[in-house]
């Protein structure tokens, strides 16, 4: 069973199961129900679909995830980040004929769950390590200020604003005397009203003493009683006759169980969008999982994270959705409400499945402007300004990195400025380790550590120069040791013996081996020893088997304190006895 129960946890936390935990998990899927049905409906017209494509999302994802997933309390479904790559990787690809956007949005998400599957299955999660915090929290605050830009059009009525943020701009400002002023009126009103729920609010139940659970409820419920309100004034005032517009009819009922295009050309064209998605899907996953598991001393297994989002993802291209990942603000109201269990997921499943049976309907008369005011309220909050300040002070190299995510997201696309930030993070940090430092040192008197004599009063002798340089050895980083080493041999006449101290020495690659070989031959031209102090085993595990070991001129030493013993020992002051 244990086997088993590793790719399928619902049969381990489902015999743990009981009607205390149930009723946990219904209040809160009843809260997450009600949030998610204006969010998916509004997630779906970001990514350019028809709304009721965010509904079929919100169901079979899940499901599944609740039968394959680690997490107790992240719920998966649309977010606006995976939306708006949507959109833009539709848009941006030449659809073959025969091809609606719904179907190419399900065929990206059915690629999107293979990979993920793949990875999982293949334990390959440590690819998502390529992308660095700085480049993940650049992308993120720029699709930010994107989505909330691009949506901006649906608060003045004006016609569809496509591009990037300056393309965006442009438009708005082309299309200002063809605002429509009720939807202006509309538009601004939900989202002054939005924010007060989200700001203001919570002080005043506060002060009335309404807290926990229902005070979550309430404010959480914000956006419904927005969409309940403007649907009324629609309907009773007739807003689409003064240019209004609304959803429109939303088909009642579940899709039929349909199937994702084969077309290759479009298989072709979606592969790499859909790897990004699915590696910054599962960054987004992990992230928020892990953060809830931790507030609970619980704990999740990242590669099958990635099996139960590759699931999830088949079951909303399998149901007619879109790409789906576990989305940080409804996973927190999941947790707020006290969900317990995966299974408050599968109730919130029958929320979403009984609203796209019963509720479509009422939804006829439900302003646009709604939804992009619920869009922009909700993703003002990935626009992390405190992030970027950090990174700045803390690490100009970061922030180099970071600022060239956010400005090719904003300026030239989704899928350049992820790939440009990751580019710029490896290219930094292969520049920053072709260079290392590299520390001369001599012992603490009266002790045996050694400390760089640049930054501490140490004592060294003249026979002997100990280096440790502070990064692993490879390709990109051994010559400028060799250049280092020869260069201090230059300014020493007098040296008899160099070590190398090792002890920050996690690898060293073939191309270090050969610079290793290259160091002890120039020594032993200049008659000088080299040695080798404080070896870590796994890098001794491979230096052993080389050869290298037996053709060293000097000796390993298990510690430096004894190699400068063996070769000099003049130059050591006597070690205090404690």
């Amino acid at each position: 069973m244990r086997p088993l129960s590793r790719f399928f946890p619902i049969l381990d936390w489902g015999r743990r199961y009981n009607r205390q935990l149930a009723a946990n998990d219904f209040v809160a899927a009843v809260i997450v129900s009600i949030m998610l049905v204006p969010q998916s409906l509004a997630y779906a017209m970001l990514a350019g679909l028809p709304p009721e494509v965010g509904l079929y999302a919100s169901i079979l994802p899940l499901v599944a995830y609740a039968v394959f997933g680690t997490s107790a309390t992240l719920a998966v479904g649309p977010v606006a980040l995976i939306s708006l790559m949507t959109a833009s990787i539709i848009g941006a690809a030449h659809l073959p004929s025969g091809i609606s956007p719904v179907l190419a949005a399900m065929t990206l998400a059915v690629i999107s769950g293979i990979i993920l599957l793949a990875m999982g299955l293949f334990r390959l999660g440590f690819i998502a390590n390529f992308l660095s915090h700085p480049v993940i929290s650049g992308f993120v605050s720029a699709s930010g200020v994107l989505i909330a830009v691009g949506q901006v059009r649906h608060l003045l009525g004006v016609p569809k604003t496509e591009g990037n943020l300056a393309e965006i701009l442009a438009a708005l400002l082309s299309h200002l005397p063809d605002i429509n002023i009720p939807t202006v009126i509309l538009g601004f009103g939900c989202l002054g009203f939005l924010f007060w729920v989200r700001r203001g609010l919570p002080a005043i139940l506060h002060r009335v003493g309404l807290v926990g659970m229902w005070a979550t409820f309430i404010v959480r419920a914000g956006p419904v009683l927005a969409v309940i309100i403007t649907t009324l004034a629609s309907w009773y005032f007739d807003l689409a006759s003064h240019g209004v517009k609304i959803v429109g009819t939303i088909p009642q009922g579940f899709p039929a169980f349909a199937m994702p295009s084969f077309n290759l050309q479009l298989w072709h064209q979606l592969a790499l969008p859909a790897l990004l998605i699915s590696v910054i899907g599962f960054v987004e996953t992990v992230s928020v999982a892990q953060t809830l598991a931790a507030k609970r001393r619980q704990r999740i297994r990242p590669d099958q994270e990635l099996i139960a989002l590759g699931m999830a993802n088949l079951g909303a291209g399998f149901a007619g959705g879109l790409p789906v990942t576990g989305g940080f603000a409804r996973s927190m109201v999941n947790f707020d409400a006290g969900a317990q269990t995966p299974a408050a997921g599968l109730m919130t499943a029958i929320g979403i499945a009984a609203a796209t049976l019963f509720l479509t309907p009422v939804l006829y008369y439900l302003p646009q402007a709604t939804l992009a005011a619920t869009i922009i309220v909700a993703v003002l909050t990935l626009v992390d300004v405190t992030a970027i300040i950090h990174i700045f002070r803390y690490s100009r190299a970061d922030f180099a990195a970071m600022m060239v995510t956010i400005a090719l997201t904003l300026f030239w696309g989704i899928e350049p400025g992820i790939v440009s930030g990751v580019v710029v993070s490896l290219m930094l940090y292969l520049h920053r380790t072709s260079r290392p430092h590299i520390a001369v040192v001599g012992q603490v008197p009266g002790t045996e550590h050694f400390r760089n004599v640049l930054r501490h009063d140490v004592a060294t002798g003249t026979s002997v120069l100990t280096v440790r340089p502070d990064e692993s050895l490879y390709f990109a980083n051994c010559r400028y040791l060799e250049d280092r080493i020869y260069a201090l041999i230059a300014e020493n006449p007098a040296l008899q013996h160099v070590v190398l101290m090792c002890s920050a020495i996690n690898e060293i690659d073939s191309s270090g081996l050969e610079s290793l070989h290259e160091i002890n031959a120039r020594l032993r031209d200049s008659g000088v020893s080299f040695n080798l102090s404080e070896v870590k085993g796994p890098v001794m595990d491979r230096l052993d088997p080389s050869g290298f070991v037996t053709e060293l001129t000097g000796r390993v030493f298990l510690s430096q304190y004894d190699a400068l013993a063996t070769l000099d020992p003049s130059a050591l002051t006597p070690c205090r006895i404690a």
